[in-house]
């Protein structure tokens, strides 16, 4: 797996995840993006960066071709702690609630939906940047049963359901059935 390209990111300011450090909208140094890029593809470069440089600074170093399943979801929990989601225990008297009326002492966490949507960009820049889809961390089937249980573990404690919403099919239009007359009685011509 030696093709896949490893980033280099020594750049503190490339090191915005999910909105942890976002400084009002930085922008990043114009070298490294197109000025058409979009807001997705840009995330999802600084989030490889960051990626990149947690795997640099892991103790010992990993390169990319090495990283796992488990290393991602030694990030992800790293990542954990930096979030800004009031995540109820269940000892806590808000837990099940969406809209709490007084503060409490839970964690703050990062949100499923954020966890979610980060593990989709750092999948798509794996196979962008040379990795073969069968050997993708970010795909590994420890990182989806840790995400449902992150969106499971949240939607009880804030009481709101995650569940796909079901979409609502336009009502059918029944063609209007008129009547039948009667049929003419026998002998009526």
């Amino acid at each position: 797996m030696d093709s896949i390209r490893e980033t280099d990111s020594s750049n503190s300011e490339n090191v915005s995840l999910i909105n942890v450090s976002n400084n009002g909208g930085t922008s990043l140094p114009s070298s490294s993006s197109s000025p058409t890029a979009s807001r997705y593809e840009n995330q999802k470069r600084r989030d490889w960066n960051t990626f990149g440089q947690y795997l640099k600074n892991h103790r010992p170093p990993l390169s990319l071709s090495r990283c796992s399943g488990a290393h991602v979801l030694e990030f992800l929990r790293y990542l954990d702690q930096l979030g800004k989601t009031k995540v109820h225990t269940p000892i806590c008297p808000f837990y099940g609630h969406p809209n709490p009326p007084a503060p409490c002492p839970c964690p703050l966490r990062q949100a499923w939906g954020s966890l979610d949507a980060l593990i989709g960009r750092l999948r798509a820049a794996f196979e962008e940047n040379g990795g073969k889809p069968e050997v993708n961390p970010f795909g590994a089937r420890a990182v989806r049963l840790y995400l449902r249980e992150v969106r499971d573990l949240q939607s009880k404690a804030r009481g709101i359901s995650y569940e796909k919403k079901k979409r609502k099919r336009p009502p059918t239009q029944q063609i209007p059935t008129l009547p039948m007359p009667p049929p003419p009685p026998p002998g009526a011509s």
